[in-house]
């Protein structure tokens, strides 16, 4: 797959799998997976999976940097989705794609950071509605 450089992508944040139980833990039942957020200003978050969470391995083995595009179905459009797209929180889309092996994901949303991280932080679990997992 050639890059796609007519689609603008732009840096949201960096996902970093680990074994370590860390502060203040948000639980995905849906994905058996823990998010942790980092208290830098890069927006780093850490993902602790449970062995039998259904997420693909190389989204579970790998770290992934999440871009922000203006057109999620363009973004994805000819390349292997590994999970996606689908709506994880009201007004962000996201699908995660294998880019030469790692995981890339590719997000659409007019929220702003400060909305959207106080909606993941409130919300119970993320919204898996209508979003077909793949057997690994």
């Amino acid at each position: 797959m050639s890059n796609r450089l007519e689609i603008e992508y732009r840096y949201h944040h960096l996902g970093i799998p680990t074994d370590i139980i860390r502060p203040h833990e948000r639980y995905s039942d849906n994905f058996k997976m823990y998010t942790s957020d980092n208290n830098g200003d890069f927006r780093v978050q850490f993902h602790r999976f449970e062995k039998d969470s259904p997420l693909h391995p190389i989204i579970k083995n790998n770290p992934h940097i999440a871009l922000q595009v203006d057109n999620l179905e363009e973004a994805i459009k000819g390349r292997e989705i590994l999970l996606g797209p689908y709506e994880p929180i009201e007004g962000y889309k996201v699908a995660i794609i294998n880019d030469g092996g790692l995981p890339v994901e590719l997000i659409e949303t007019d929220l702003s950071i400060e909305e959207l991280w106080g909606k993941a932080k409130l919300q119970e679990d993320l919204n898996t509605d209508g979003l077909k997992h793949s057997e690994q």
